[in-house]
């Protein structure tokens, strides 16, 4: 049953568009083999002072050939792209270094190595991210404020819970370690715990000072908050949590105050025309 809400369509369409934006300028393929693993603006990695692999070949080449414009990386996929995220964020064009490995896969979704996360949107690297949509019984939903202090959305309001799943990480074990973090609650005390559905996003980045795109899945998990357990962040990376009912959250959206991706999210589960 669709929630009975006052809904800008306006709102609504533009929210959707944005979601899938082109880059603000052209890319070219990051090749990795014969593997596609990420993109980067053609001159972005010119000037690169990369050092040589152990047998002295460069790290990176240029291609030039119609069918295989891009860069191309050389050596093993793990070693070669953490020495480019170095260089990245030694010339300030990455994110926020954060010691976290996320896996890289290729077109096909095979994987093919790790990176250093402050390189992934300077390098155009697909991620994963998980979100939890938390409702009290009576419907409510519980939201958090970003810290002011986040690289990316400071004090934009977001979903009950999100973050990336690292390397090291399934679906399952980021969720748990996500919801512990945010929240300070364990997913054996939410009840109702489903699967919400899959986001697909891509636009230019607005984090670091690199040239960056994000190609981002997000799979989103919805659940209920028994009355009594209430979120406490755990890693001072929220200000505060508060339930909203539907319309304080529509209007809080539509206001603006929310970022994009949890926008999209709970307008899925508010089924929004």
């Amino acid at each position: 049953m669709a929630t009975q809400v006052a809904v800008d369509p306006g709102w609504l369409g533009a929210l959707r568009a944005g979601a899938i934006q082109p880059p603000l300028r052209p890319r070219v393929p990051l090749w990795a083999g014969e593997s596609v693993i990420g993109s980067v603006e053609p001159d972005f990695l010119h000037k690169m002072a990369l050092q040589p692999l152990s047998e002295g070949r460069h790290q990176l080449l240029k291609e030039e050939h119609p069918e295989r414009l891009g860069w191309r990386l050389m050596g093993d996929v793990t070693i070669s792209l953490n020495q480019l995220a170095k260089v990245l964020h030694e010339a300030g064009l990455a994110g926020a270094w954060r010691d976290e490995q996320l896996a890289v896969h290729d077109q096909f979704g095979h994987l093919k190595g790790t990176v250093e996360r402050a390189a992934v949107r300077p390098l155009g690297i697909t991620t994963q991210a998980v979100h939890l949509v938390g409702q009290a019984p009576d419907g409510r939903f519980w939201v958090q404020q970003r810290s002011f202090g986040k690289s990316n959305d400071p004090g934009l309001w977001d979903t009950l819970v999100g973050g990336m799943v690292s390397a090291a990480d399934t679906l399952d074990t980021a969720l748990l370690r996500e919801t512990w973090e945010e929240a300070g609650l364990r997913i054996a005390d939410l009840q109702q715990l489903r699967y919400g559905g899959r986001l697909t996003t891509r636009r230019p980045a607005t984090d670091g000072a690199g040239a960056g795109y994000v190609i981002e899945d997000i799979e989103w998990y919805g659940c209920t908050v028994p009355e009594g357990l209430v979120p406490d962040n755990q890693d001072g990376e929220v200000e505060q949590f508060r339930l909203m009912d539907a319309q304080q959250l529509l209007d809080a959206m539509q206001q603006g105050h929310f970022t994009a991706d949890a926008a999209l999210i709970l307008a899925d589960v508010m089924k929004l025309a």
